[in-house]
């Protein structure tokens, strides 16, 4: 009951749903430009810097490639 009544529940779930939420970020980026939304959530859920960077340094496979 103490754990309760001091906001500890409140504090990491309010955590958890941030988390999650800052995590939509290189997915969205990477799913625009062609690449799997899932696989890059996942990424950004572990390595969120990294998977920023990754997701807005790789190719962009809507365009046509130009030869």
């Amino acid at each position: 009951m103490l754990i309760a009544s001091s906001g500890w529940w409140f504090g990491s779930i309010f955590l958890v749903i941030i988390w999650i939420a800052i995590a939509f970020w290189p997915a969205r980026v990477a799913a625009r430009k062609g690449h799997s939304f899932f696989l890059y959530f996942l990424f950004s859920l572990v390595f969120f810097p990294a998977a920023l960077l990754v997701a807005y340094m790789v190719g962009d496979r809507t365009r046509p490639a130009l030869a």
